[in-house]
């Protein structure tokens, strides 16, 4: 029971070893990984792409419009029906 509490508050050999070997894997890795060119720009899907235009806020606008038009429709819709009044025979 001593010798189990006794390792677990220091590192033994065996992990120091393994902890230094660890780093020395993440360090030649993380080198190799900024030697990679960037992977989205060199796409194939990018290369049939454009930047985006001076009017795309027309776009958004128009788009706005629309959504505001269609609540606008389904509004008055509603209140329509609300006020019509009672039909009797």
């Amino acid at each position: 029971m001593g010798r189990y509490v006794e390792q677990n508050q220091s590192r033994s050999k065996l992990q120091q070893r393994i902890a230094a070997d660890l780093r020395a894997k993440a360090l030649a890795s993380s080198r190799d990984d900024a030697a990679v060119t960037n992977a989205v720009n060199d796409s194939h899907y990018m290369q049939s792409t454009k930047q985006t235009t001076q009017l795309a806020w027309v776009w958004l606008a128009v788009c706005l419009l629309v959504v505001a038009g269609m609540i606008w429709f389904v509004i008055m819709t509603f209140n329509q029906n609300a006020a019509a009044p009672p039909v009797r025979f």
